[in-house]
């Protein structure tokens, strides 16, 4: 595989810090008038149909029966619990909670890989406690309305995101779009099936303002930000791939503020700089774990 640009990588990690900072609220409005696993099945479905379709028409080669199985268990992991479990807790926290509990993945990645005997740096571990330290600074003293039921739901399901996002690693799935759709298109099939059986009702809703945030969702959140995250975690650490989940607090609570009339504090101010100073630690280190691989090759 070859070693994608700095300007590529910074172009996709740019994609998920924005984007998926903005899908939190865009699932508040979606879940309004849209059962959770109803919403997540049938995103994943037209996001995942539409990128295989795209590769079809460009004479890609569809998954092998292996690839496929690769494919739905990373797009579970990923999308269905990790996903769902976001859409479901939305009913009881807020979003100012969600992105609080969820900064925590960078942590659980870390875990995870060191599971799988890949523990991370010394210097990775501090930019994961920085990381984490800005994230806290920023939601401060920010009345985060969390229920005990809504945090173990988040908590579960920020397990099992980072847990796929390691096992994508490891597992056979095809290599950029087809790979991603095909992970789409699994994950919604999946989540349809345990709407069904959570007796879910399927109702399409008739609010401009919900097949707004739908769509938002299947564009941005799913083709777009999804498959930058997926190209991140192909080709970079697991741990700068998932660094998401430091600047996605500010993005959610600016976009709440303006769109949503939520509380936006000068601790975001505080809190980003330690951020942004982790995150480009992280990157440092990815830059110079390269480096040193092609001084070795050559």
């Amino acid at each position: 595989m070859t070693r994608p640009s700095a300007w590529l990588v910074a172009a996709c990690l740019l994609s998920v810090y924005v984007i998926w900072g903005t899908t939190y609220f865009a699932i508040k409005v979606g879940i309004e008038g849209s059962p959770p696993f109803f919403l997540i099945g049938t995103r994943f479905m037209v996001a995942g149909g539409l990128l295989l379709a795209w590769q079809l028409l460009r004479g890609r080669a569809m998954p092998t029966a292996s690839q496929w199985r690769g494919a739905t268990l990373v797009g579970f992991l990923l999308l269905v619990v990790g996903n769902g479990a976001v859409a479901v807790a939305e009913h009881w926290v807020s979003s100012g909670a969600t992105v609080a509990l969820i900064s925590v993945m960078p942590l659980a990645t870390a875990l995870w890989s060191g599971a799988f005997g890949e523990w991370p740096q010394r210097l990775e571990w501090g930019a994961i406690v920085l990381g984490g330290i800005g994230a806290a600074v920023m939601l401060m003293g920010r009345d985060l309305q969390a229920s005990l039921l809504g945090t173990m739901v988040i908590l579960f399901g920020t397990a099992s995101w980072s847990l796929g996002t390691v096992l994508a690693r490891r597992v056979d799935i095809p290599h950029g779009p087809t790979g991603f759709g095909a992970e789409m298109l699994t994950a919604g099939a999946l989540a349809l099936a345990v709407s069904a059986v959570l007796g879910e009702q399927w109702v399409l809703p008739h609010s401009p303002r919900i097949w707004w945030a739908w769509a938002y969702l299947v564009l941005f959140g799913s083709m777009v930000a999804f498959s930058a995250y997926r190209f991140l975690v192909e080709r970079v650490s697991p741990t700068l791939a998932t660094t998401y989940a430091y600047v996605n607090p500010p993005v959610a609570l600016f976009v709440g503020w303006w769109l949503g009339n939520e509380s936006f504090t000068a601790n975001t101010l505080l809190g980003l700089p330690i951020v942004l100073v982790s995150i480009a630690l992280q990157a440092w280190i990815q830059a110079r774990g390269l480096r040193r691989a092609r001084v070795v090759a050559s």
